[in-house]
């Protein structure tokens, strides 16, 4: 009986784990933190063996497969020491993939891609098509095939993940940009990302369709020495697509062979020129898959996108409150910014990685009022904007960043948590950071005496 070693224990390891129990593997599990107690029950429920605290070298390194969680960097000690044993390390999703006969929509991205799986996964469904979703959002690919495969499948994939393919193969790759993010995960070489997201196409065939972005300047870059065989789809702002699809200013036109769609902007229920073109790739997407236009335009009707995107709480005397806490990189927040008309107090800060806030400084001199830095170490930020926003203040309480919010904000004024940084110095991690902006934006009262 060969042996499967899954290392972490979180969604996708517990979710490998099991399939890889169903399928008759012998399996260990070995997690260096602590395993939540209900992932625990699971497991003994299934008697899976497992460790947690540590890494046992006897334990991990005489498996014939490890199945490593994403968020373990390949240089860990335990990881290294499994290569030079010359043991396979892969992913849960290329694990998974052995046992799924759907075809794959693969999404990649360094901005984007979890609004572009969750409206493709949402037009394919709303179509009566037969689609899964699964990767980097929802639920674990392997767990889900312990209940049944589909003829679909829209995955998304990080960076992360994608390094640990080797036969991962889409029919759809969608690659939605690339800009500089994770670069202490690849040596600080920007090459090496690129590498990384270019993964995606690696082994899919002259049969297979690719979308990019005709305006991402690395994915350009990336395509002049890296070679890929899938026919090229290309969205753009600015230029009419012979295969793919573009913003004319008023519509969404998309063509692909003989089916074509047009959508009108104002139906879009994302914001946003960044949002445009997650449509355009999503909508592509669902188009190659059979999705006609009139299922385009029922489905984009009735889509909400994931929380913490741009996600509207409420208005509180005319000041509205928009939670962005999945904006941890620069150019997220950049897409964030650019996206309102309106005054901005803008609510940002967090762990730094690496970020050049030079890009920011042309949005925020024109459109942000006042700054709040929410994080324990604020400098970096002071001194960018310090020279183009009069007011900033700093607080490491995200209730009192809400009540400064409310307090300098006018009607017609929009208050932005979008931090261009990871959320791990104050908060678990950016959905928790959402979720308490979300509650003290509901708690707030009205300075309006009735």
């Amino acid at each position: 009986m060969k042996r499967i070693v899954v290392l972490g224990a979180g969604e996708s390891g517990l979710g490998a784990a099991m399939l890889a129990r169903q399928k008759g593997y012998a399996v260990f599990v070995s997690d260096a933190g602590q395993i939540s107690e209900a992932r625990k029950a699971e497991m003994q429920s299934l008697e899976i063996p497992f460790e947690e605290g540590t890494h046992t070298e006897e334990q991990i390194l005489n498996a014939d497969l490890i199945i490593k969680s994403p968020g373990i960097p390949s240089n860990v000690a335990i990881v290294q020491k499994a290569i030079k044993a010359r043991i396979h390390v892969i992913d849960e999703l290329e694990f998974a993939f052995g046992y799924s006969k759907g075809k794959v929509i693969a999404i990649t991205g360094t901005n984007g891609k979890t609004t572009t799986t969750l409206l493709a996964y949402h037009l394919m469904k709303e179509a009566g098509l037969d689609v899964g979703l699964a990767g980097n959002v929802g639920k674990s690919w392997a767990a889900q095939l312990l209940e049944g495969d589909h003829e679909w499948w829209v995955i998304e994939c990080s960076s992360f993940q994608i390094d640990g393919f080797e036969n991962f193969k889409p029919a759809i790759g969608i690659l939605t940009n690339i800009t500089p993010d994770h670069l202490d995960r690849y040596d600080y070489q920007i090459d090496k990302y690129i590498d990384s997201k270019f993964s995606i196409f690696k082994n899919m065939k002259v049969t297979d369709q690719a979308i990019l972005c005709d305006q991402d300047f690395l994915t350009l870059e990336g395509l002049k020495y890296r070679a890929i065989l899938p026919a090229l789809n290309w969205i753009s702002l600015e230029t009419e697509q012979k295969s793919g699809g573009f913003f004319n200013g008023n519509t969404l036109e998309i063509t692909i062979a003989e089916q074509s769609a047009s959508i009108p902007l104002n139906i879009l229920p994302i914001k946003g020129k960044h949002n445009i073109l997650n449509a355009l790739c999503a909508a592509t997407a669902a188009l190659i898959t059979g999705v006609n236009e009139a299922a385009l335009l029922a489905g984009l009707k009735t889509f909400k996108n994931a929380p913490h995107r741009m996600e509207q709480i409420r208005e509180v005397d005319g000041v509205t409150f928009v939670n962005d806490s999945k904006g941890t990189n620069v150019e997220a927040t950049a897409y964030a910014l650019a996206s309102y008309e309106n005054p901005l107090i803008w609510i940002a800060g967090g762990v730094d990685k690496g970020n050049n806030y030079s890009v920011l400084l042309p949005v925020v001199s024109h459109k942000v009022k006042s700054l709040i830095c929410l994080g324990k170490d604020n400098e970096k930020l002071k001194m960018a904007f310090g020279s183009v926003v009069s007011d900033i203040r700093e607080t490491q309480d995200i209730s009192e960043a809400v009540k400064w919010g409310q307090m300098l904000g006018e009607a017609g004024d929009i208050v932005l948590l979008s931090p261009a940084c990871a959320s791990f110095d104050l908060f678990k991690n950016y959905e928790d950071r959402g979720n308490q902006f979300r509650e003290a934006v509901e708690n707030l009262k009205s300075k309006t005496i009735a």
